[in-house]
């Protein structure tokens, strides 16, 4: 269940994010809210804006992903509530920037950090990736203890 529910809010949160930034913000432009700096940029390509102009082929990409997904955490034999959050936040970002992509053919990124513009859709496709680690971590020590037992 919370495979649903953390795809259902990292998807909606990313959509109502962009949809406010492209309100009120200007391609390039640039503001702070608070201490974090937002400053908005549209990306037809993928992350560190290599090959531009394939939005769309990305977008077809992310549903492919997100497919993908719903098959390995229906086969899959890991299991537990860390790895459905993690394939939640996994689906949930790939959805987000999914439905940019079809859409527009780009993503709205807004989010300034060292490592570049990012959107609530990346963050959330990070903490998924870390997610998967921790469960995995978590799984090893498990499968060891049932080992020395």
């Amino acid at each position: 269940m919370p495979f649903y529910i953390i795809a259902i809010l990292v998807t909606a949160a990313d959509q109502l994010s962009k949809m406010w930034i492209r309100v009120h913000l200007d391609v390039r432009e640039t503001m702070m809210l608070g201490s974090v700096e937002l400053s908005r940029f549209e990306n037809s390509g993928m992350a560190g804006s290599l090959l531009q102009g394939y939005g769309r082929l990305f977008g077809v990409i992310a549903v492919l992903f997100v497919l993908g997904v719903l098959y390995y955490r229906k086969r899959s034999e890991e299991k537990g509530v860390l790895f459905d959050c993690a394939l939640g936040f996994l689906a949930g970002g790939a959805i987000g920037n999914g439905i940019d992509r079809l859409l527009f053919g780009q993503v709205t990124d807004f989010i300034v950090r060292s490592g570049g513009i990012l959107n609530v859709a990346d963050h959330a496709i990070e903490a998924g990736v870390v997610l998967i680690i921790l469960s995995l971590i978590v799984q090893a020590l498990r499968n060891r203890k049932a080992l020395r037992q």
